[in-house]
């Protein structure tokens, strides 16, 4: 937020310093032109340097504007009888009204000053020239306004057009990935699941008659049958991220979970505790889930905590356990710590993983809760069942 309120003050400058810009511009050419004129008074350039001074609030304030320039415009021409330039600073409120919406209000000016220009007039000839060339003037004030306010709304509707479009090809792209990923799902379960479980149901058989027969099993055997039924509920495991992405619960219930298998887990949570983007939410899940997945199979009897901390603008996610890691020996990153890696950096945060100076393993991620800007994370889920860390 900082940062977008950082932005936009130098636009309202660079704003306000073009409409003073504007303002001394207008002033200048009016006043300069009046100051050639015999029969101009101070009470005539107070009078334009007010009606052009005005100008510089024609973006907050037009209708403001547009009543002090007409005022101060009209007073001039019913006491200097100037030239048709005088006209200048009424013509530039009467375009930013009609540009404002306010067409009425900007006509009914137009009208006020050109009655006192008909008022002031030397003769008939000269008023009507006058008179004709200044509503001509007033008129494509009024139309250009009305033409700017009609192609900034064309530009507002493009725009918005271009962000539902991005909206729309963001949603088809998550419901295509979602759709491949229930092919692989579908896939995965018709080729190896009935594999794997037909090695498993041999080797088991196998192992059974052995034992029947008083045999001694021998250890290959066992090693088949005990691989191959870790590999049953590693794809199990693989097939239930592949259908779904979405957090199946929070992290506190993810604590209690593996207080349920056995793992002594605590939670922390500090700060205001309140809904996030979907996307940091899946994060924060993703990183509790995998980290004490790994606790529970690399850390041994360890006791484990997991801190979660509200900040104002991220979110901190550190799991610590006190197991067997060594700093001297650290593990070989494999698919989950690379998923919970890639899924923080899409996030635009960052993640430390490793070994623990005094023994134990250390997961710290600080994620921006502005981090959806950043771009979704990528589909692929880590799987929580991948033997290395």
């Amino acid at each position: 937020m900082g940062g977008l309120g950082a932005k936009r003050l130098p636009d309202r400058a660079r704003e306000r310093i073009t409409d003073a810009s504007l303002a001394v511009v207008v002033g200048a050419l009016t006043i300069g032109v009046s100051a050639t004129d015999p029969g101009t008074t101070a009470l005539d350039v107070v009078l334009l340097a007010v009606a052009c001074a005005a100008l510089a609030r024609y973006r907050t304030a037009p209708r403001a504007v547009l009543a002090v320039t007409t005022a101060a415009g009209t007073a001039h021409v019913l006491h200097a009888h100037p030239g048709p330039l005088a006209a200048l600073p009424v013509l530039g409120a009467v375009h930013t009204a009609a540009r404002a919406g306010h067409r009425g209000p900007g006509a009914l000016a137009g009208a006020v000053y050109l009655a006192g220009c008909v008022a002031t007039g030397p003769g008939t000839h000269t008023v009507l020239e006058r008179t004709a060339l200044l509503a001509g003037w007033f008129l494509c004030a009024v139309v250009t306004g009305l033409a700017d306010r009609n192609w900034q709304a064309y530009l507002r509707q493009t725009e918005q057009r271009a962000l539902e479009a991005e909206r729309t090809r963001e949603e088809t792209a998550l419901r295509r990935a979602g759709e491949e990923r229930l092919r692989i799902a579908r896939e995965l379960h018709d080729s190896l699941t009935h594999s794997i479980s037909i090695v498993k149901l041999q080797a088991g058989v196998a192992v059974h008659l052995a034992r029947k027969r008083g045999d001694e099993v021998p250890a290959p055997l066992l090693a088949i049958q005990e691989a191959s039924g870790e590999a049953m509920r590693e794809l199990r495991a693989t097939l239930e991220v592949l259908r779904t992405d979405e957090p199946s619960g929070t992290p506190a219930l993810l604590v209690e979970r593996a207080r349920a298998a056995g793992l002594a887990a605590a939670l922390t949570v500090t700060g205001r505790q309140r809904p996030l983007h979907a996307t940091v939410e899946r994060a924060a899940y993703r990183i509790v889930q995998e980290a004490l997945t790994n606790a529970a199979r690399h850390a041994g009897p360890a006791q484990v905590a997991v801190h979660l901390a509200y900040h104002d603008d991220r979110l901190t996610v550190r799991v610590e356990d006190d197991g067997v890691a060594d700093p001297d020996r650290p593990p070989v990153p494999g698919i989950g710590l690379t998923g919970m890696r890639e899924r923080v950096t899409a996030l635009g945060g960052t993640l430390e993983a490793a070994p623990r100076p005094g023994g134990g393993f250390r997961v710290h991620a600080e994620l921006p809760l502005d981090g959806a800007e950043h771009g979704a994370p990528h589909d692929r889920a880590p799987a929580p069942a991948e033997v290395p860390r």
